[in-house]
């Protein structure tokens, strides 16, 4: 009796440990797990940021929630990937998200041009847009580092960039902008942003338009008397220390009129 409680109390204490231990699933990183529609975590927060870097997010954030929105994001990525279409983030989809290229927009660009930056191989603004200048970036620093030269920032390109420097972002910078507002109803306008965000159908959406050399595309703000929002558009008549807030509606963006205001980069 005394062995088989002993016995018992081990069983207790390993699982407790095993609990203890184990690192909690809203916390795992991207491709830590399978995720599908019902899932939450910082995981799925972290998909749906390269899901908007791949402009098949049509929401304005990241909600760390997996609904219907994100599942419809996957599958099109999927198909944009030639992958199987399943809606389901799994080995495959997780391993062939975080691969950026030419084209990409967003937060996971402005890492690497931090990066690339740091490392010597690109001296051009962090402006958060994978183009010519951060595919050649990228060119440079694979050819310098024994790499295949494909300006692909895949996963052996990104293990030595992760390897040389930390992946940076234009957290904590704050400026003093002109600010408009604009609405997605114009003429014109398809209400689609540069990121890929439908502004018509989310209309709660809180966007603003930059000059991407100031504050980088993907870049998550808080703009005085507007609140927090991500920088997700860009327009011909914003240059410099100017912005573009969206609105829902044409006598809210005239209220708005034209004003100077506070911004700071969160993240």
């Amino acid at each position: 009796m005394l062995k088989r409680f002993r016995n018992l109390f081990i069983i207790i204490a390993v699982g407790v440990f095993m609990m203890i231990s184990a690192p909690s699933l809203t916390e795992a990183a991207i491709g830590d797990r399978v995720v599908a529609n019902g899932s939450s975590g910082s995981d799925v927060a972290e998909l749906q940021d390269y899901l908007m870097t791949k402009g098949v997010f049509p929401y304005h954030t990241s909600t760390g929630y997996y609904g219907d929105i994100t599942e419809e994001a996957v599958e099109d990525f999927q198909r944009k990937r030639n992958l199987k279409v399943d809606g389901i983030a799994g080995p495959q989809t997780n391993k062939s998200i975080q691969v950026l290229r030419k084209g990409d927009i967003g937060k996971q660009v402005i890492h690497i041009q931090y990066q690339l930056k740091e490392s010597g191989h690109y001296h051009s603004n962090i402006d958060g847009i994978y183009g010519s200048g951060t595919a050649s970036a990228v060119r440079s620093f694979q050819g310098g580092q024994g790499l295949a030269v494909d300006g692909i920032a895949g996963p052996n390109t990104r293990s030595a960039l992760d390897r040389l420097a930390k992946r940076g972002s234009a957290a904590g910078k704050t400026l003093n902008v002109e600010s408009t507002a604009y609405t997605a109803n114009c003429d014109g306008c398809s209400g689609i942003t540069r990121m890929g965000l439908d502004l018509k159908k989310y209309p709660d959406a809180k966007v603003i338009a930059v000059d991407p050399s100031v504050i980088p595309l993907g870049s998550i703000v808080e703009v005085e008397g507007y609140g927090v929002a991500i920088a997700a558009d860009i327009g011909g008549g914003i240059n410099g220390n100017s912005i573009d807030v969206f609105v829902p509606n044409r006598d809210n963006a005239l209220q708005w009129g034209r004003k100077d205001v506070q911004v700071r980069i969160i993240e």
